[in-house]
């Protein structure tokens, strides 16, 4: 169940959110957990099983690290469950493939369905054990609020990946900080509203192209059509992503609940080290707190500052997926940050602005062709394609694969990803207000949420027709 989907903007958050505003203060946290259980089984009865099963043993380990004088066996045993379970549900058949391209048969392909947002959950209940563990974080007592911390709906599928110590104050349904006033609603209608509008109107748009360039193989496509299907696929990646964090910090807000900001405007960033400060943040925070630093992070020698920002950037690339396409993409990222280390991003900071944001945004590019390729063969066929320019077969041309409206939305969101608001802050400061928006701006939301709605309900009526007939 999407955000952007009928079922979830008509059906399950208005009923949600009457159910717990009806409730007495509390039993709010029941409800709030419960529609979020519901939520997590609509997409599979298994997937939800394992949810509860991971949180209740993150609760209770949680409350046993507390009191252990020795915590570190105990922290070592439940981290290790919890990157089993994602291991066996993510990765366990991507490990069997590789093994029997070399030796073939040798291993069964186990490959069962994953459970919604289990990398994310699985991650934030690691975070939460080692915060404990470390003392920065007393353990929760109450299993609802836990509950709510580590699943709630707004943020369970797609992120951002949160905290415990920055949830801890909006966690009891009591507090100051969890009332929501007339201004905190609004606030949350109208990033919910902005969110849907980039999913929406714009990044499943830009799918379209997308999707036509890669359902031909690169090898018989002219170079011009395989950079229109990757630029618009380094757009819809944004779009897509930012658009779900900003409708999960609306839902939170509805809720009295406050999530981090995940994006940062990435696309403005003058260094690939920029960019991952501003792209999906939590997760680059994440990386950085559990992993990075606890490996030395740059408080060693160049050389270990290098192994250090592969190994992360490793585990980044496979994160995001369990092929080897993801794990050339996290390589590369490592190698480019170690090449920044070592003195490119000097030469960047000295460089012209325009220079600098150019080489980011368009290594950038390069790389996110191998991400978003249908494997790593065709990644690296397109790369071929496109350094030797290649003709392609005759017929491919640029009107194939987008018509006019499409070109012309396309070229609005590269305006529309970073450098309008950077050049009328004004706007910038408008979209992040955290008060009701005036006429004007009220307005320009309904337009939005008018032609968004549009857009839902008539993908909805077009699968409803190709289902029946």
């Amino acid at each position: 169940m999407a955000f952007s989907s009928v079922q979830f903007l008509f059906i399950f958050l208005p009923l949600s959110l009457a159910v717990y505003w009806l409730l007495p203060k509390a039993l709010r946290n029941g409800a709030l957990g419960a529609f979020s259980l519901l939520f997590f089984a609509w997409a599979g009865l298994k997937g939800a099983a394992v949810l509860l099963a991971l949180a209740a043993l993150t609760w209770l380990g949680g409350l046993l690290l507390e009191k252990l004088p020795r915590k570190k066996p105990l922290l070592v045993l439940l981290i290790t469950v919890h990157l089993a379970v994602l291991a066996l549900f993510k990765y366990a058949g991507f490990a069997a493939r590789s093994v029997n391209a070399l030796v073939p048969d040798l291993l069964p392909v186990f490959a069962p369905a994953l459970p919604l947002g289990i990398s994310f959950y699985i991650f934030t209940a690691i975070g939460y054990l080692a915060d404990v563990a470390n003392g920065k974080v007393k353990a929760a007592r109450s299993p609802f609020r836990f509950f709510v911390f580590l699943a709630f709906f707004g943020h369970g599928p797609s992120g951002p990946i949160v905290r415990y110590d920055q949830q801890l104050p909006y966690l009891d349904a009591k507090a100051a900080e969890r009332q929501v006033s007339l201004d905190r609603f609004c606030y949350g209608i109208k990033r919910l509203v902005l969110g849907l509008a980039k999913k929406a109107l714009i990044a499943d748009q830009l799918a379209l192209i997308y999707a036509r360039v890669t359902s031909v193989p690169a090898a018989t496509l002219p170079a011009p059509a395989l950079v229109l299907g990757y630029l618009a696929y380094m757009m819809q990646l944004y779009f897509d992503f930012s658009g779900y964090s900003d409708m999960a910090i609306g839902i939170g807000s509805f809720f009295g609940l406050e999530l981090p900001e995940n994006f940062d405007y990435p696309y403005l960033a003058r260094s690939i080290g920029e960019y991952w400060r501003r792209w999906h943040i939590s997760l680059s925070g994440w990386f950085r707190d559990y992993v990075y630093i606890p490996l030395g992070g740059s408080h060693c020698s160049l050389a270990k500052n290098c192994r250090n920002l592969v190994i992360v950037f490793l585990l980044t690339g496979l994160w995001h997926g369990a092929a080897w396409q993801y794990v050339a993409f996290g390589l590369l990222h490592g190698v480019l940050l170690c090449a920044e280390r070592l003195g490119l991003r000097t030469l960047l900071d000295r460089a012209p602005r325009l220079l600098a944001h150019l080489y980011t945004v368009g290594v950038l590019w390069f790389t996110l062709i191998i991400f978003g390729a249908h494997g790593l063969a065709e990644g690296l066929a397109t790369w071929k394609g496109i350094l030797t320019w290649q003709s392609g077969a005759r017929g491919y041309t640029l009107a194939a694969f987008a018509d006019t409206k499409l070109l012309l939305l396309l070229a609005a969101s590269l305006l529309l990803c970073g450098p309008v608001q950077a050049w009328f802050p004004r706007l910038k400061k408008a979209l992040y207000a955290k008060t009701a928006p005036g006429l004007a701006g009220m307005a320009g939301l309904l337009v939005l949420l008018f032609f968004s709605l549009m857009r839902v309900t008539a993908g909805t009526y077009s699968a409803f027709i190709y289902f029946q007939f």
